[in-house]
């Protein structure tokens, strides 16, 4: 039986990281099924090396544990940061959720007719507004209150949780809660939030209101991995949509939610298939 693996790396930029890659490969009896790669140079480059290289093998006795142990000894000679990880393995994927249902119902749909192909182990909110929805799908709500007193035992008990479940991502599909720095830390590259791109031009509960009073031509929205400065971690996806002068603001806000369901889910699906790699304060996409 064929096996797929995904292998992606970073590392200083030098010449004979592919043929060290592809030989490899090689030398395992590996089939090259997709490869990309990327060389971030020039002047405001960060003069490293980015690869994703999906293969496949025919030959059992190469398993995971296998190769990897064989590529410990490519990665230290060009001082990778690397991960290989089993292509079928499915991500268990948590999410979050507060009283804005669109992103929750539409990550819902796509895992429910398999176009999202990841576990969901459980949703939690911080109200029970979603509880039947969620439910009705099969997977466990739970209701997470959090106030300024209880905030730290609420985001203990959430890391509880993602331990007990293995979460791999944290998916914030509209979770109104400032995570603190100590959470951000712990599940750092590890939690994905997807906001209007208003901000900080239109801060607030009524940001498409104030767009709409300002008379804006485009409306859109920002996937990006959370760290502890509000809203500026590293942007994985973005979009627009026109808007103009027609428009209402809540239509405005019906389109911004339309546009925060497709970012959200693109953003998803990327880092479940192993597409994105960190490159300091951005993100190399390989779509």
């Amino acid at each position: 039986m064929t096996a797929e693996f995904v292998l992606t790396l970073s590392c200083p930029d030098r010449p004979g990281i592919v043929y060290a890659v592809t030989s490899y490969l090689v030398q395992h009896n590996c089939n090259i099924l997709q490869s990309q790669q990327y060389g971030d140079l020039g002047p405001t480059g960060t003069d490293r090396f980015f690869m994703r290289v999906q293969f496949s093998t025919p030959d059992p006795v190469e398993t995971h544990e296998r190769l990897s142990r064989a590529f410990q000894a490519v990665a230290d000679s060009f001082q990778m940061d690397w991960h290989l990880v089993d292509a079928s393995a499915r991500y268990r994927v948590l999410i979050m959720v507060s009283k804005f249902g669109h992103c929750l119902n539409d990550l819902l749909f796509r895992h429910r007719i398999g176009a999202l192909d990841v576990d969901i182990p459980a949703v939690v909110s911080n109200h029970t507004d979603f509880a039947d929805l969620v439910e009705s799908q099969g997977i466990p709500f739970v209701h997470l209150p959090v106030t300024r007193d209880n905030k730290p035992q609420a985001e203990a008990q959430l890391l509880e949780l993602v331990e007990k479940e293995s979460v791999d991502l944290v998916v914030l599909a509209r979770y109104m809660q400032v995570l603190s720095p100590q959470l951000c830390e712990t599940l750092s590259g590890r939690v994905i939030n997807i906001h209007h791109s208003f901000l900080p031009s239109f801060m607030g509960a009524r940001p498409y209101q104030q767009a709409h009073a300002r008379g804006v031509k485009l409306i859109g929205a920002t996937a990006h991995y959370v760290t502890s400065d509000l809203d500026e971690g590293p942007i994985i996806e973005q979009d627009v949509e026109r808007v103009d002068h027609t428009m209402s603001a809540e239509e405005m806000g019906a389109a911004g939610r339309d546009v925060e369901c497709q970012v959200l889910a693109r953003a998803v699906t990327w880092h479940t298939r192993n597409r994105v790699l960190m490159n300091g304060h951005r993100t190399v996409v390989f779509r």
